[in-house]
């Protein structure tokens, strides 16, 4: 997808986002779970791809329970409109509204 070309750390963002949101699919959490010690090493860092992609962004728990109040809020507004819920579309949404989409990592 050209979303991601050159740009490989937004789609681990938006993973981010949807573990946070529990929405992560088993495959890509198994995935990512195995990339984790490249990601130590291109980070220099220690801990599980979560805590590296958190850390990179400077995320705060205070930013998880947001993302989670607005998954919340999209999930209720998707039940009152009796419509269909898209995860992918939401972390996608997220990340372009609040993220430089050319936003390295520090």
């Amino acid at each position: 997808m050209d979303r991601y070309t050159g740009k490989p750390f937004l789609r681990l963002i938006e993973c981010y986002i949807l573990d946070l949101i529990d929405q992560l699919e088993d495959k890509q959490r198994a995935t990512l779970k195995a990339m984790e010690p490249n990601l130590q090493k291109t980070y220099n860092a220690q801990g599980t791809w979560q805590e590296i992609v958190a850390a990179q962004m400077a995320f705060t728990e205070s930013f998880n329970a947001q993302v989670r109040t607005f998954w919340n809020g999209y999930l209720n507004h998707a039940r009152a409109n009796h419509a269909s819920v898209h995860p992918e579309e939401f972390a996608i949404s997220l990340v372009d509204q609040n993220f430089n989409s050319d936003q390295s990592p520090r």
